[in-house]
């Protein structure tokens, strides 16, 4: 069990195969998923021609990955192929994830251990509470006196108990019948009496919403311009779910000590260049890593090819022989 997802590593010394040891991913009954195949980038929509020339690389001449640690000499070339389309639901980071470490799982479950994980180094002082909440803050609870250079658009992420939407709805409609919009009554109320995502602790309350009846909250989204409020998302049907943000994903790297690469694909309007097309943004754990690399894609054209939220997964596969001389790229 777990050989599957191990078989990247190539241990050459004895201080190397200590760095295997109690991977957490013998855990979590790791094994290869069925159906789990080599899909080229030929097939692949939704890809521009430059895009899909510089993956095409990343399958034929592969990925070089050094392990991080400087007493280690662990070292593999990985060719990475399409891991096949994921449901745009809020869930995809973990839909993705659990195809890229071809984990025995469910979106649901790993999403409950990374939310898990997170509060156990959040309370646990592994992270450090005042930069993590400030990130946070930045992310669902901006200051919208600032960041209009970079945003058209900023929001806002408050919380809903589903227990409380009836009256939440009444308060709303008190406001509407003495002459307030829609609009203005519903910002008031849910601003006064839902949670603001801006901490740790709400944060994993957040994180934990994945879009079913069985969630203890509904996210409410308030959208914003320079001039002032445009829209409310009140998510009656309470099927928006929390998407995976670098947090979640860095607590994912930690629960299984491995990083996490995500592969942006830029579209031609936001690409540097016909041949830098592709970033590899690193996640480290927090703490030592014990497995292989995991890699997720991102692609796009336009505004989101700068960072959208739907992420793939990248099905890696071990080259026999780790050079990293003809490489398409070294990490």
């Amino acid at each position: 069990m777990g050989g599957a997802v191990l078989d990247g590593f190539h241990p050459s010394s004895p201080a190397d195969n200590n760095l295997l040891r109690g991977n957490p991913a013998e855990q979590f009954d790791v094994g290869d998923l069925p159906g789990v195949e080599k899909i080229e980038w030929e097939s692949v929509n939704g890809l521009q021609d430059q895009q899909r020339q510089a993956l095409t690389r990343l399958s034929s001449r592969g990925v070089y990955w050094k392990h991080p640690s400087k007493s280690s000499s662990v070292s593999a070339l990985y060719t990475l192929f399409h891991g096949g389309d994921v449901e745009a639901d809020g869930n995809c980071l973990f839909t993705a994830a659990l195809k890229a470490m071809r984990l025995n799982s469910t979106p649901g479950e790993l999403r409950k251990r990374v939310v898990k994980r997170f509060r156990e180094d959040y309370e646990g002082g592994v992270c450090l509470k005042e930069e993590t909440d400030l990130a946070i803050k930045h992310l669902y609870a901006a200051d919208l006196n600032e960041g209009w250079g970079v945003h058209i658009v900023q929001e806002v992420k408050l919380l809903a108990l589903k227990s409380d939407r009836e009256d939440l709805d009444e308060s709303v409609g008190d406001l509407v019948r003495v002459g307030v919009s829609r609009e203005a009554a519903a910002e008031a109320v849910y601003k006064e009496r839902c949670i603001a995502v801006n901490d740790g602790n709400s944060w994993a309350k957040y994180m934990s919403v994945t879009g079913n009846v069985d969630d203890e909250y509904d996210i409410i989204t308030l959208q914003y311009t320079q001039e002032g409020l445009i829209n409310v998302e009140e998510n009656r049907g309470g099927s928006a779910a929390a998407f995976g943000d670098d947090i979640a994903i860095e607590s994912l790297a930690t629960e299984f000590k491995r990083e996490i690469f995500v592969v942006q694909a830029h579209g031609s309007d936001a690409m540097v260049g016909e041949e830098n097309c592709l970033f590899f943004l690193p996640h480290s754990p927090r703490g030592q890593v014990f497995g292989p690399p995991v890699f997720l894609l991102m692609k796009g054209t336009g505004w989101c090819g700068a960072g959208a939220d739907h992420y793939e997964p990248l099905i890696s596969f071990t080259a026999p022989v780790a050079s990293q001389d003809k490489a398409a790229v070294v990490l």
